[in-house]
């Protein structure tokens, strides 16, 4: 089945057996950030979390040449007020940023990078919860080029990700690394050509959606909020998640379809 997910300028999105695709589409420009993009971003993560149908989404950008190149330069040298008032914006709580928004996804994310994902663009693939990049992907936090810092979450997920030393040495110097070179650190899952970079993202989406969406979910919770926790508060959390999902139509499902020796049809619910 195939869902329009509604009218937009800057993105590409649709829904299809399943899997929402998500594409960056401002190839003139790189796929850059503008405020236009972000608000679209923000709208569709938030169909994704209300579409019953999605199980898994993949990110994408548009074109030969970028997966994204950051924040709109261009836009940003014309935009006016002061620091105060540009740091409220950043914290303010909730999603109303972009990056947090593809975040607080609940379903998983696979961000699908060809040519470079380098300040904002990193930053979204960054906020998804896996990666895999075309052999001629470049990637990089280029902000201290430009006097500026990572601020869509770059100094953390990536510390989070890769490890203090990697993430220093990556956001200090602003010079971007091949796909090899990122796949060696961990900061993503495959490398691929750039041929089989959409197939390659789409296999794991299926594979991913072929399983229990609930449960698929409440892996991806007890993971990303299980690292924020102590070790015994995380045993917690999972063993509460454990025992919520056990009393699912798919709990039952999944162990009556393996005695029947068949493929389980899952409910959600």
């Amino acid at each position: 089945m195939a869902a329009n997910g509604g009218s937009y300028e800057t993105i590409l999105y649709r829904v299809e057996d399943g899997i929402a695709f998500l594409t960056l589409n401002r190839p003139e420009a790189l796929n850059a950030l503008n405020r236009q993009m972000t608000r679209e971003i923000i709208a569709a993560c938030q169909a994704m979390n209300e579409d019953p149908e999605v199980r898994v989404a993949i990110v994408s950008g548009a074109g030969d040449r970028a997966f994204s190149a950051g924040a709109d330069l261009k836009e940003r040298a014309a935009t006016t007020g002061g620091p105060i008032e540009a740091r409220a914006v950043r914290v303010r709580p909730g999603i109303a940023q972009h990056h947090r928004a593809i975040a607080a996804v609940d379903r998983p994310t696979i961000a699908a990078i060809q040519g470079y994902a380098v300040g904002g663009g990193l930053e979204i693939a960054l906020a998804c919860d896996l990666r895999i990049a075309a052999e001629d992907a470049k990637l990089g936090l280029m902000e201290v080029r430009r006097g500026i810092i990572p601020g869509a979450g770059g100094t953390q997920r990536l510390t989070r990700l890769v490890g203090k030393g990697h993430a220093l040495q990556l956001a200090l110097t602003g010079e971007p690394i091949d796909a090899q070179q990122a796949y060696r650190i961990g900061l993503v899952n495959a490398v691929v050509s750039r041929a089989e970079l959409m197939d390659a993202a789409l296999a794991l989406a299926q594979k991913i959606a072929r399983n229990a969406p609930i449960a698929t979910r409440f892996v991806k919770e007890a993971i990303n909020k299980g690292l924020d926790l102590p070790l015994d508060d995380g045993l917690r959390l999972e063993a509460d998640l454990s025992a919520l999902i056990s009393t699912t139509e798919d709990a039952r499902e999944g162990p009556r379809a393996f005695a029947e020796k068949r493929e389980p049809v899952w409910q959600g619910r």
